[in-house]
């Protein structure tokens, strides 16, 4: 829960920032100079950059707690039972000694979302965000493709 707030918390505040440079955007089209308007094109972009990777996020988010959901009501979550430090992060050498169940899953089920789900998940416990969402990501795109 206290991921989600600050998410929201996060969310709200890169819109204020984004309504703030529209503004200063507008502020420099009505100073009428090349470089006001030059600036002011180049905010725009970013505001419209910055709006894409919110949604982008959020949307990501939103199809993770979906999954997450789904494997809940199935009971096929992996159980938490990694020792963790005072943050609450799992110590990534338990994690690490449990990670080749979930890479084999996957090898033996590669069109599985499930089985990637759960990678994604174990590649967070041993700390690869990087991963980590590639594996999440797979999961979704998986999860929106009907099985053959």
């Amino acid at each position: 829960m206290k991921g989600r707030v600050a998410a929201i918390v996060m969310a709200v505040l890169l819109l204020l920032y984004i309504v703030l440079v529209v503004r200063y955007g507008v502020i420099l089209i009505e100073s009428g100079s090349g470089i006001g308007i030059a600036m002011a094109i180049a905010l725009f972009v970013l505001a419209v950059i910055a709006v894409w990777a919110l949604w982008r996020e959020v949307r990501f988010g939103m199809q993770t707690q979906r999954l997450v959901r789904i494997l809940e009501s199935e009971g096929g979550l992996p159980v938490d039972d990694l020792p963790h430090r005072a943050s609450g992060r799992p110590l990534r050498d338990a994690a690490d000694e449990e990670f080749p169940a979930y890479k084999a899953e996957v090898e033996a089920s590669p069109l599985s979302w499930r089985a990637w789900f759960r990678l994604g998940l174990a590649y967070d416990a041993s700390g690869d965000r990087r991963r980590a969402r590639h594996a999440m990501r797979e999961a979704i795109k998986l999860h929106k493709t009907p099985a053959v």
